[in-house]
This record gives structure tokens, C-alpha cells and sequence, in this order.
């Protein structure tokens, strides 16, 4: 039996999650079932024979199926000193340091980096894991509000003459909005203003850019910035997270990471199944030119239909539904016609922004999008009845 404390510890847990449940907030697990549109496998090479293979024979050729300890420790191997040097190639910076996941990626730079006395300028729609790393730095904050120059500007200009670091902290493409910061026009705005720029490329990452390589090189500044943050488990199928710039940053990060020192490695094998899949998506400009084309086709016809899509550009194309549960009842409605999509709302998003999130990938074709513009259509019409029906 449960004791006394473990008995009322599950109560709490439980009458918690039923004040969740109530708001039409508490989040479940469920398979995938018809055309997926939660995916961030880009360019499809979860399914790819290639890579499959590939990761087979990484792990028949590895020397242990197991990290067996930190890097620091025993879980070391040249392979990852092998792999890292490519992908900072790749992303065109001098060095790169590999993470077991995106999140601990970014915890692991911004506690590590960032002091209490220094200024970061986080965009107000950041990923969690910035959040989280820039609260866990104790640095000073300043929301900006989201993609808007003009507040970052007056906010550098307010701390002038402030003696501390400043530092802008970024997604590229935003996870949310799909939509996408000017990278040339933040840096030229730090370097007036004395400051650095941190980018995360994480939805960026083997899609955009040349051959992939992301919007800080694009837009020609991958040696100007602090760091770029490259994740492996969307694009390129498989997992972690590359933090890219400088030897000295990578020294910085060994030495000083918390979630790299104390993190036990990742396993040989996984190094031999990033690289195949790096190197198959440097050749897929083809899926890349279809997965964009495809995305902004798609957004444009929504628009043209009056859906709001929160100024997406890219391949993440998000529906406004409004309220919670209409975003489930579309989500539902969606999934009846033969469509994966999940209902994503507050805390995720704002209140009263509640939305389907469509992350297309090249796998998801325009007839496929064109009896997805009719099902939500569908649902519009049949969601406009029913609350012409209420109110009445």
C-alpha cells in the first residue's frame, strides 16, 4: 500500500490535472493515424532506406551499443570529434560542440555563457528552451516583442550606457508562427549597438539556407554571431543538437556546459546515423525547392480562403482557430477526415490563439493539401452552424 504522503501526493497530482482537464488543457499521447501533419521530419529521412541502412551499419560497426559515461569520462570517441568538425563546416563556423538534445543544447550555452550581469534582448515567441536557459543564467531580460526591430532598437538605446554584455537571443524560423527573423538586419543592428546575436536554426536547419545550412548563412554572417544552434531531431532524423561558432565557445562549453559535463555521451553508433543523414540532405535541394513551394502554395490559398496564419513564410504553416475548443473540435474533425494534426494551445500559445499547427513535410503532397484546404473548410462552415445555434 501507498503511504500516507505518496496516497496524498497523488491526490493533489490528480485533482491538478482535473482542474487541466476542465479548461480543455490537459494533453494526452496518441498514435499517428492518416497524413501526418505534426512531423518534423522535413525531408523524410526517418523513412529513408538510405538512412536506415546507414544507421544499421553504424551500429554493427560501433564498438559498443552504450555511451557508458560522459565524454568527459569513458563515452568519449574520435568519431564525434570527427563528426563535429564536418557539421561545423557544414553550418560555416570554426568549431562545433554536439549535445544530446536541442533543449539541453540551449540550457547548456545560456547558463553557461550568459552572467547575472549581462542583458539579454529574448524575442517574445522564443522556444522554451531559451526561456528556460536565460531564467537559469540569472542574467537581466528584456522581452521584445516578437520580430519587431523597432522595439529592440529603443531597448538597446535605453541601456546605453549600461556596462554590461548584451546579448539578442533568437529563433530563426519560430516553431509557433512559422514565420522568420531578418537575420542580416538583427546583426547589423547588434554591431551598431555593441551587441551579440545567439540564433537557434532549429526548424532552419537542412531546409533552408544554401544546401540547407540555415539563415545565419544565408544571410552571409555565420562567422557574426555568438552561436548558432543546429538540431538533428527534425530534419535530419535523427537526434540531438550541434552548437556552432567559435574552438574557444567549444572550449567554453566543455569546460563550463553543466548538461554536457554531467550528461551521459550518446552512443557511438549515433554519430555514424547523423552523418549519413547529414550528407544525404547537403543533396536534396529538389525536396527542399517541393517542401517550400508546396508550403507557400498552400499558406497562400489559405489566406486567399480569410484564414489568419500569424505571418508564416515557411514550411510551418499555422491555422488561428481562437478559442480552445474550437481548435480541438477542428483538430478532431480533421483527424475523422483522415488528417494527423494536433490542436496546440495556451500555455503553448497565447490566450485566445489557440491553432492547428500544419508541419509539412516533402512526404505530404499538394493533392493531399487540396482535400486538407476542403476539410477545413468543412469544418468552418460546420463550426459557424453550430454557433449560430448557441447564440440563438
Amino acid at each position: 500500500m501507498p503511504s500516507e504522503f505518496v496516497t496524498g501526493l497523488q491526490r493533489e497530482l490528480a485533482e491538478g490535472l482535473a482542474r487541466v482537464e476542465a479548461r480543455g488543457r490537459r494533453r494526452d499521447l496518441a498514435e499517428i493515424a492518416g497524413v501526418n501533419l505534426s512531423s518534423n521530419d522535413y525531408l523524410g529521412l526517418a523513412e529513408n532506406p538510405a538512412l536506415k541502412e546507414a544507421t544499421a551499419a553504424a551500429v554493427r560497426e560501433s564498438p559498443r551499443a552504450g555511451g557508458t559515461g560522459s565524454r568527459l569520462l569513458s563515452g568519449h570517441s574520435r568519431v564525434w570529434d570527427q563528426l563535429e568538425q564536418e557539421f561545423a563546416e557544414f553550418a560555416g563556423t570554426e568549431a562545433a560542440l554536439y549535445f544530446g538534445s536541442g533543449y539541453v543544447a540551449n540550457l547548456g550555452l545560456l547558463t553557461s555563457l550568459l552572467r547575472k550581469d549581462d542583458l539579454v534582448f529574448s524575442d517574445q515567441l522564443n522556444h522554451a528552451s531559451l526561456i528556460d536557459g536565460i531564467r537559469l543564467s540569472g542574467a537581466q531580460k528584456v522581452i521584445i516583442p516578437h520580430l519587431d526591430l523597432g522595439s529592440l532598437e529603443r531597448a538597446l538605446l535605453e541601456h546605453v550606457r549600461s556596462r554590461c554584455r548584451k546579448i539578442i537571443v533568437t529563433e530563426s524560423v519560430f516553431s509557433m508562427d512559422g514565420d522568420v527573423a531578418d537575420i542580416d538586419a538583427l546583426v547589423r543592428l547588434a554591431d551598431r549597438h555593441g551587441a551579440g546575436v545567439l540564433v537557434d536554426e532549429a526548424h532552419a536547419t537542412c531546409v533552408h539556407g544554401p544546401a540547407g545550412r540555415g539563415m545565419v548563412a544565408q544571410a552571409g554572417h555565420a562567422r557574426n554571431v555568438i552561436a548558432t544552434i543546429h538540431t538533428c531531431g527534425k530534419a535530419l532524423a535523427s537526434a540531438g543538437a550541434f552548437v556552432c561558432g567559435s574552438a574557444t565557445l567549444r572550449d567554453h562549453l566543455i569546460n563550463h556546459a553543466r548538461t554536457f559535463i554531467f550528461s551521459t555521451a550518446m552512443p557511438p553508433y549515433m554519430a555514424g546515423q547523423i552523418r549519413a543523414a547529414l550528407r544525404l540532405a547537403k543533396r536534396m535541394d529538389a525536396e527542399r525547392d517541393s517542401l517550400r513551394n508546396g508550403a507557400s502554395e498552400f499558406a497562400t490559398a489559405l489566406r486567399r480562403e480569410g484564414w489568419d496564419l500569424a505571418g508564416s513564410t515557411s514550411q510551418i504553416v499555422p491555422a488561428i482557430i481562437g478559442g480552445d475548443n474550437h481548435a480541438v473540435s477542428a483538430a478532431e474533425h480533421l483527424r475523422q477526415r483522415g488528417f494527423f494534426v494536433r490542436a496546440i494551445r495556451p500555455p503553448t500559445v497565447p490566450d485566445g490563439r489557440a491553432r492547428l499547427r500544419f508541419s509539412l513535410t516533402c512526404r505530404v503532397g499538394r493533392e493531399e493539401l487540396t482535400r486538407l484546404r476542403g476539410a477545413l473548410e468543412e469544418w468552418r462552415t460546420r463550426d459557424a452552424t453550430h454557433t449560430a445555434v448557441a447564440r440563438a
